[in-house]
């Protein structure tokens, strides 16, 4: 495992083309899109990494997966009255999908979607109270104490939030926001502003594994139910052709972040701060096709 990561590194380190920094985020836009990092936490409990691994990142996107973990935990399926469960096919940020169906976003992963997470998941609670929790599971998962959220990147991203207050405004008109929009956006930025190594990351994916002597937070059903989720829509408008390169289930953040989980074998994190045309880490996605094409894993068989 570890040659094929070195591998993996040394053949990403030559590539000229990485792909361009969120830019839109003005925190963000500072980060050097040459860094490359790959993490694999295994199911006999062993990590094994290569590039940056110890350089923390912003996993923006990568945040709804966990957030989504504890919003089915206060709502249960209630939830998926309020979302769907089915692939975008249009961008992360579309307000034009949502108008066409009337308030009730897509799934869980579109921006759209992760607002109506986010609401839920605070119901009941102060922001700062749903952010604690939101901490305190993804180190319990993680087995990390050192995971902060980075109030620099979570200012930023609130200012140059307004697609998103938009998103959040329309689903309010629908009825399908119970939180102010200020109170929800508040909480997504910081959310998505958890900062993590991809060791971090990786070793927290393994609530996802599904495999004995794993950190032990979800159902196995809810591990499943998740892990499609992240095959079908995890990538956005890209997640068909992520799907047909890697053939695991994987979810994308702006920020460059990766969360690969292998059922049953490993959970693996890529970083890589340039992304591709869907918004998705460019060499990441590169590195998870080669890494799937060298170890032969894949939910297909």
């Amino acid at each position: 495992m570890q040659e094929i990561l070195d591998d993996i590194a040394r053949s990403l380190k030559a590539t000229s083309d990485v792909g361009k920094v969120a830019d839109y985020i003005p925190e963000l836009a500072k980060v050097d899109p040459r860094q490359f990092a790959i993490s694999v936490a295994t199911a006999d409990g062993k990590l094994f990494c290569a590039g940056d691994c110890d350089t923390p990142f912003s996993i923006q996107s990568v945040s709804k997966v966990f957030v989504l973990a504890l919003a089915l935990g206060k709502a249960g399926d209630s939830l998926w009255k309020r979302v769907g469960r089915e692939p975008s096919g249009l961008s992360f940020d579309s307000i034009l999908l949502l108008e066409r169906e009337h308030g009730v976003p897509r799934n869980p992963f579109i921006n759209a979607g992760a607002l109506v997470t986010t609401d839920s998941f605070l119901d009941g609670s102060t922001p700062r109270e749903a952010l604690g929790a939101l901490l305190r599971f993804v180190r319990a998962a993680s087995d990390r104490e050192d995971i902060h959220i980075d109030e620099n990147v979570a200012q930023s991203e609130l200012d140059t939030a307004h697609r998103n207050f938009a998103l959040a405004h329309y689903l309010k008109s629908h009825g399908n926001l119970v939180n102010t929009p200020e109170k929800v956006l508040g909480t997504y930025c910081h959310q998505c502003a958890i900062e993590m190594t991809t060791s971090q990351l990786a070793l927290a994916g393994r609530i996802l594994i599904d495999a004995p002597d794993m950190p032990n937070l979800l159902s196995r059903q809810r591990k499943r139910r998740i892990n499609a989720l992240m095959m079908t829509c995890g990538h956005y408008d890209g997640s068909g052709d992520f799907a047909f390169q890697v053939g695991l289930p994987g979810k994308s953040g702006v920020g460059g972040g990766i969360l690969v989980i292998a059922p049953g074998r490993a959970s693996i994190a890529v970083w890589s701060p340039g992304l591709n045309d869907y918004g998705n880490s460019k060499l990441g996605t590169e590195a998870m096709a080669q890494f799937a094409n060298k170890t032969g894993w894949s939910v297909f068989g």
